[in-house]
């Protein structure tokens, strides 16, 4: 495995089919925040994840707390439009969490003041309009991390 992508309270199951699809094809975990705004079964999930959905190593949890009470050692970077680094900024490492907030409200004050340092954003130019789509930011920071790790998934 090589990242965990961690999606808060996901809402809109087309965006977490995609992501499905990105972390199947990186060998990377998913693990998703309840609670969802859609259920698992609906086939706008499946759809959008198609054939990879049986592929995919998932961990579903019943709180951020019980994520980081599971994961006390892993190193957790959280993606935000409100952070001061740039997400190509940071070392990734092998088995790093990064976690991405729900798509209508990004992620909480709680959890991005609970290490400023840890936080990354992508660059936009135009900052007048919503960010970017969930699942494209996912591919964006994912494959950095990949990058950083000399792509693993392709050896």
């Amino acid at each position: 495995m090589n990242l965990n992508i961690v999606l808060y309270q996901p809402e809109i199951p087309q965006n977490t089919g995609n992501i499905a699809r990105t972390c199947v094809l990186t060998n990377s975990k998913l693990h998703l925040i309840k609670p969802l705004g859609f259920s698992l079964d609906e086939k706008h999930v499946k759809r959008a994840g198609l054939d990879y959905w049986p592929l995919l190593d998932i961990e579903i949890h019943e709180s951020y707390e019980a994520l980081r009470e599971k994961y006390q050692d892993g190193t957790f970077y959280f993606s935000t439009t409100k952070a001061k680094y740039f997400y190509h900024e940071v070392e990734f490492k092998e088995g790093d969490f990064i976690v991405f907030g729900r798509e209508s409200m990004g992620l909480p004050d709680s959890i991005r003041d609970s290490d400023p340092n840890k936080c990354i954003r992508i660059p936009m130019i135009n900052t007048t309009t919503r960010s970017l789509n969930l699942s494209n930011t996912v591919s964006i920071v994912a494959y950095e991390a990949l990058r950083q790790m000399d792509f693993p998934v392709m050896k």
